[in-house]
């Protein structure tokens, strides 16, 4: 995601929240923190296999899943939290 090159604006943080939605670890990218967007996406993939060897058949999808779905929201809820701040403190965001 590019800043406005005029006025240096970061990116509104509802938009960065759609994209963390949509793509895991992209809203991290989008506030130009691809590193921590990585380690992200590595964490939903690693905790999503540990919860689904460790559960068996009879869990249901969710639960095979819990551990990267866990990390998944953690990831969604960072990104926005990052956006509001540099909106606030370099945007134009009151």
């Amino acid at each position: 995601m590019k800043r406005d090159a005029e006025t240096g604006k970061p990116p509104n943080p509802k938009l960065v929240l759609l994209i963390a939605l949509v793509l895991p670890g992209v809203g991290q990218v989008a506030n130009r923190m691809p590193t921590r967007g990585l380690m992200f996406v590595f964490y939903v993939i690693l905790l999503a296999v540990v919860t689904y060897n460790l559960t068996t058949p009879g869990h249901s999808v969710i639960g095979r899943y819990s551990g990267g779905i866990f990390v998944y929201v953690l990831s969604v809820l960072d990104a926005y939290r990052w956006a509001l701040h540099r909106y606030k403190v370099f945007g134009t965001g009151r």
